[in-house]
């Protein structure tokens, strides 16, 4: 009898975990359409143009228009290509983008996965999105696709090292690598205060790690036909457009979560709005930022990028450490 109960037990113990898996997929699907309608209305009315306003009512449905154009185009693989490789990219691209959202905690309740290196697990996963850029440029047998997955590459790895350095002196100060941990230290004072260094580093490498605007160097239209992704189209093209939205809300999350408290209001007597709503006004900031910046800089060359990867973020995230370190000691 105890033997039927357990099996019961953990037959409906996963039964919930997949259909919470299927909620936040579909949360994270969400929010992808209406990103890429606001990015194109933001972009619109900061250049002073309309932006979408044809498909739905004030062209909420354009970005369902797009996705279904892409869904429905042929898929086309090329002659030349290394088969398994080009068709396993774009899934390799996709999946860890949305795995790491399963650490980051929403609220003290609402979370998924509250592993006790919720960090770590984050950081590790999210790079081998890294293997699916160069995988997809060499699969597709296109000069221009290898070039552009070779600065991708390039790119990544060397903001990838000041990205995870401008946390470590979070991790100083609230003594712990597990996320909720974290936002619990922030009660008294949010990590933007004391993490200011460290807050400006992160949202840099964040951008050049989302392959956003101005450091859009793996793309680059105008200079590499698009890049890794040249010879992709239809559903293929389409997720590797999603993992880059699905990692714009995973690291709107984790930047809310490192330095802006998390689901913690900015004051105590304000307390009685829930969690919930706070989060979500957090994040909406961070994933606002992107979009932002996009219509305000130009693009770097990429001797500028990696220069300023390695020479100003790498030591300025150094230099954050360290006085972290002073502070913490002395108080």
């Amino acid at each position: 009898m105890d033997r039927f109960l357990e099996q019961n037990l953990s037959w409906f113990n996963f039964a919930v975990f997949l259909l919470g898996a299927i909620a936040l997929l579909l949360v994270v699907l969400g929010f992808v359409t209406y990103a890429i309608y606001f990015q194109r209305k933001i972009l619109g009315w900061m250049q002073l143009r309309r932006g979408p306003n044809r498909v739905g009512p004030y062209g909420l449905l354009q970005t369902v228009a797009d996705v279904l154009k892409l869904l429905i185009k042929e898929d086309v693989v090329i002659n030349k290509s290394d088969r398994a490789l080009y068709l396993i990219a774009p899934v390799v691209a996709f999946a860890p983008s949305f795995v790491v959202i399963a650490v980051i905690p929403f609220t003290d309740k609402i979370h998924f996965a509250d592993i006790g290196v919720g960090l770590l697990y984050y950081i590790g996963i999210s790079t081998i999105t890294t293997l699916a850029v160069i995988m997809g440029g060499w699969a597709s047998n296109n000069k221009w696709a290898l070039i552009g997955a070779m600065r991708s590459v390039a790119q990544m790895i060397s903001y990838e090292i000041p990205l995870v350095m401008s946390v470590l002196g979070v991790v100083l100060l609230s003594g712990s690598i597990n996320l909720r941990e974290i936002v619990y230290a922030q009660q008294d004072v949010w990590n933007i205060i004391p993490q200011i260094l460290g807050f400006i580093v992160f949202i840099i490498a964040m951008m050049s790690e989302l392959n956003r605007t101005p450091f859009d160097l793996t793309e680059a239209e105008s200079e590499l036909i698009s890049g890794y992704i040249t010879e992709y189209s239809g559903f293929r093209f389409a997720m590797f457009m999603l993992a880059e939205y699905t990692y714009i809300f995973a690291m709107a999350g984790l930047g809310t979560v490192l330095f802006l408290g998390g689901w913690l209001p900015p004051f105590g007597f304000l307390g009685f709005i829930p969690g919930i709503i706070w989060f979500i006004l957090k994040f909406l900031l961070f994933a606002f930022l992107p979009f932002w910046l996009q219509a305000s800089l130009p693009r770097v060359r990429v001797d500028q990028l990696m220069t300023f990867g390695w020479k100003v973020l790498l030591p300025l995230a150094l230099v954050n450490i360290f006085l972290t370190a002073i502070f913490k000691e002395i108080f």
